[in-house]
């Protein structure tokens, strides 16, 4: 069966808040139920999140598993292997993991901590790579995984480069992860503010508790920012003024990379 544009047939009363819908639109609307913590949810679950009747949110799931968009297992659906290939093809990501991954490892090395890769996708920092030893304790977040932009280093880094009405739209949405998350605007308009001028973010226990964060901007020749590059420390943060330099430097060369390919 192909999806239409068109209104289903025999749409009925129960179904108005799918009414006017596209079926491309609806898909991706379940699609989009999914999240960082939300990574495996049941029918009635993907119903309510994506504003879906649940007879047609069960039919275009059994489409999207068919396809290979969402997989199922027991009474849970999860996001398809399929979906995780295409994303892979974009650019921005096969290009920075690519060029990006043997200086991580040499941060790796360094730090002897978490390495991550952020890059600024709507209003999250989406994590696209990340390397780490075999001492470091459980990860706090996993490649694939979608922060709020303002309780990261990375994504205060990120923040401090972004458009105006993307700041706006994080600025109005300031959850509270831990009890070290800065909600306060007029605090993390200062931290954004030093992050950019000083080249380097700085947060402690404000996505998770425990940990602290330290990343730096990935910038292309003409400044604009690419990615940016973080180090996550599994308890006190120790020498951050050894990890800066080490991290500045492979952002830098990460940079003049992605620059000599145009």
């Amino acid at each position: 069966m192909e999806w239409t544009d068109l209104p289903e047939v025999g749409a009925v009363a129960g179904q108005a808040a799918a009414k006017g819908k596209s079926v491309t639109s609806r898909a991706l609307n379940i699609l989009g139920a999914f999240d960082a913590g939300h990574v495996k949810l049941t029918l009635s679950e993907i119903s309510r999140r994506s504003d879906t009747p649940v007879a047609t949110c069960h039919r275009l799931l059994g489409e999207l598993l068919e396809w290979g968009a969402v997989a199922k297992r027991g009474n849970h659906y999860y996001v398809g292997h399929r979906l995780w290939s295409l994303g892979l093809l974009a650019p921005v990501e096969k290009d920075l993991k690519t060029i990006a991954g043997p200086y991580m490892q040499d941060v790796l090395f360094a730090t002897r901590q978490v390495v991550n890769l952020f890059v600024l996708e709507g209003q999250h920092a989406l994590l696209i790579e990340r390397f780490s030893g075999t001492a470091v304790g459980k990860p706090v977040a996993q490649v694939g995984d979608r922060l709020p932009l303002h309780v990261s280093a990375a994504g205060k880094v990120l923040l401090g480069y972004a458009p105006a009405e993307v700041r706006a739209k994080a600025f109005a949405s300031l959850i509270r992860r831990t009890p070290y998350t800065v909600t306060e605007p007029g605090k993390l308009h200062r931290q954004i503010q030093e992050a950019r001028d000083n080249g380097y973010a700085l947060t402690r226990e404000e996505q998770a508790l425990g940990t602290s964060g330290l990343a730096v901007p990935v910038l292309n020749g003409s400044g604009q920012l690419l990615a940016a590059l973080g180090v996550v420390f599994i308890g006190p943060m120790r020498e951050p003024e050894r990890v800066i330099p080490a991290l500045q430097v492979a952002a830098a060369a990460v940079g003049r990379e992605i620059g000599s390919l145009g």
